[in-house]
């Protein structure tokens, strides 16, 4: 019997090339199960809203540690392998201006045409079930605002981890449409809970965003676009889109 590859040993699997796809590929499942199981609303609803609440809102305060906890878990932590780990710069992962003028176009032909087709979403019955995070958000054009401004926290964090750590971190191994691919995968099945519509839509989100990142070289043309579209879903359900 001939002996097994050293690929297949625990030394081969975080030797030479295969370390930084090894360590991404293993980080992924950890850090989105810890978001999608500590880091969710309902695990501070039912297990810390008792302990604290911010500015005596717990619904609120729910929505903060959702979008804190995305922030933390999907973009500090990664980009601290980066830096500590992989010891590169976080402009190798996107973190950077990029090619400006191409992400410049596709904010111009992207953002208006996102935010449109989240009109008809904001109608439908499971979408409104799901969204806004925060019920309360619609109370007030502040509490919108407020929502609207820490919603940001939520995208950066989600953006690094999936265009970012994960595109960037297999793209030497997988090469580039395959790192696409990988992500597409990871945040299609993040989306399972979500309405259908938007599980569908984060397949063809993860494609074309994919492409931009790598064609800009840079997240923030992305992350602008992304949060664009879950704000205007959240002010079409609560200003628009009801009857």
């Amino acid at each position: 019997m001939n002996p097994a590859p050293s690929t297949l040993s625990w030394h081969g699997l975080f030797s030479g090339d295969n370390r930084k796809p090894a360590v991404v590929l293993l980080l992924a499942p950890l850090l989105l199960t810890t978001f999608k199981y500590y880091g969710a609303k309902s695990f501070y609803l039912t297990t810390l809203a008792g302990r604290f609440t911010l500015f005596g809102d717990a619904a609120r305060t729910a929505e903060l540690w959702h979008f804190s906890s995305a922030l933390v878990l999907l973009g500090i932590l990664p980009a601290l392998v980066v830096k500590l780990v992989f010891k590169e710069a976080l402009a190798d992962y996107g973190v950077q201006r990029g090619e400006v003028s191409y992400s410049l176009k596709s904010l111009v032909v992207l953002l208006p045409v996102m935010v449109a087709l989240t009109y008809p979403n904001a109608r439908l019955a499971g979408f409104m079930a799901e969204y806004p995070f925060d019920r309360g958000a619609g109370q007030s054009a502040a509490a919108f605002a407020s929502h609207a401004a820490t919603y940001l926290l939520y995208y950066a964090g989600w953006e690094f981890f999936f265009r970012g750590f994960m595109q960037f971190g297999l793209r030497p191994r997988f090469g580039e449409w395959n790192a696409i691919l990988v992500q597409t995968l990871a945040s299609c099945l993040v989306h399972i809970g979500k309405p259908a519509g938007e599980i569908y839509g984060s397949i063809l989100a993860g494609l074309l965003w994919g492409f931009l990142v790598f064609r800009t070289r840079s997240l923030w043309a992305v992350l602008l676009i992304h949060w664009a579209l879950g704000v205007a879903l959240d002010f079409f359900i609560c200003y628009g889109a009801k009857g």
